[in-house]
């Protein structure tokens, strides 16, 4: 049985959610917008779902949107901020998003939208001279900031965020924030003092693919990216996969109740990790902030091991029956080196070395100590080849 290093990724199904996606199977469930007995009975499921997301969230069950993943949320949020905003309107990003925020942002420029990229330091953390210049300048509608970094873990201080956008000279900027990675793991600022739009995703939780959530501030302006039905306030028109997406609350409730256990545990496992690694590789190095850095994940890891490219490290470790990734999974039959690492002023040969170690719920202690077995083995191995 192989080590699964690679939660950052996709989580395995919670077995309280594999519990319920099995009686659902068993459930007739018809389209949630018939009026018969099984259309009702999918339609109570997901009115149940939006109840119980929302507490979880601390939010309104108006405020959410249910959508396929963190993917489409985060395209939703920035198109329709700046489609429902004045022509010309701009958007703020970082240089580190991840490829759905980053590739949304290339299309609105194509499409007229001015988009800043804030760079960031070595550490990934924002250069908050250049993010408060950006936020400043006149075409500014929405910024949208990674609160936490799917590759190297860095937080971002989105309550700052919030606070420039804020307090704009010329009117209040909007705020979003990819919290795919958040959830579950650190506190995600929402409504006043945090972001007016927020991604989440199930599957980085141990719920089902295929579901995700978009949370929108009661009043923020949104116009919808896909036509069709008046599905979810006529914002994702489409028949709902009412038993994903009450999969998907139940998960997003664990989530939020366990989020401190948990992160403590993450914390302690990746240290030991991380500790014993360098213990026996002294050559390897730690990507990201120091790791006792407040600003940093409590479960993900972004090392170095020197020598081969980190996606030739990838098959040689899974052969050996360790799961990580080299970079983001969404990225990971890419030729081109890690746009993160590069970020961060790595050199070409630098930025493709990286691998991601990411904990989760089932991650262990054994499955911590055999992970730097096979790391440090295949790292002496690669270097003799």
């Amino acid at each position: 049985m192989s080590v699964y290093l690679d939660h950052n990724a996709t989580t395995p199904l919670r077995p309280e959610v594999r519990a319920l996606s099995a009686e659902l199977l068993e459930t007739p469930l018809a389209n949630p917008s018939s009026l018969h007995a099984s259309g009702r009975r999918a339609r109570h499921l997901i009115d149940e779902a939006r109840a119980r997301t929302a507490a979880a969230l601390g939010v309104q069950e108006d405020e959410l949107v249910f959508t396929s993943g963190g993917t489409e949320s985060s395209n939703l949020a920035l198109t329709g901020v700046l489609r429902a905003a004045r022509p010309g309107a701009g958007l703020v990003t970082s240089a580190i998003e991840h490829s759905a925020v980053l590739s949304t942002a290339l299309a609105l420029e194509r499409a007229g939208h001015p988009v800043a990229r804030v760079p960031v330091d070595g550490a990934g953390r924002l250069d908050a001279a250049a993010l408060a210049a950006a936020i400043a300048r006149p075409p500014t509608a929405l910024v949208s900031i990674q609160l936490a970094n799917n590759e190297i873990g860095v937080v971002h201080p989105l309550e700052r965020v919030a606070e420039l956008a804020r307090g704009r000279a010329g009117g209040p900027a909007l705020v979003h924030t990819d919290a795919v990675q958040a959830l579950g793991r650190i506190p995600v600022p929402l409504g006043a003092g945090g972001a007016d739009l927020a991604s989440f995703s199930a599957h980085k939780v141990g719920g089902p693919p295929g579901v995700g959530i978009l949370y929108r501030r009661r009043g923020v302006p949104l116009a919808p990216i896909l036509f069709g039905g008046d599905h979810e306030g006529g914002l994702r028109p489409g028949t709902e996969n009412a038993a994903g997406i009450a999969c998907a609350a139940l998960a997003v409730e664990l989530a939020a109740r366990e989020r401190e256990e948990h992160a403590s545990r993450m914390a302690a496992l990746s240290r030991g990790l991380w500790e014993e690694l360098a213990s026996r590789l002294p050559e390897a190095r730690l990507i990201g902030p120091p790791l006792d850095a407040p600003d940093r994940l409590p479960n993900t890891l972004c090392v170095a091991l020197g020598g081969a490219q980190g996606k030739v490290l990838v098959t040689r470790l899974d052969l050996e029956g360790l799961e990580v990734s080299a970079g983001s999974a969404c990225a990971s039959g890419a030729l081109e080196p890690s746009h993160v690492l590069s970020a961060l002023g790595l050199d070409e040969e630098a930025a493709r070395a990286g691998l991601r170690l990411s904990l989760g719920w089932s991650t262990t202690r054994a499955d911590c100590k055999r992970a730097v077995d096979i790391l440090v083995k295949v790292a002496r191995s690669s270097r003799a080849s």
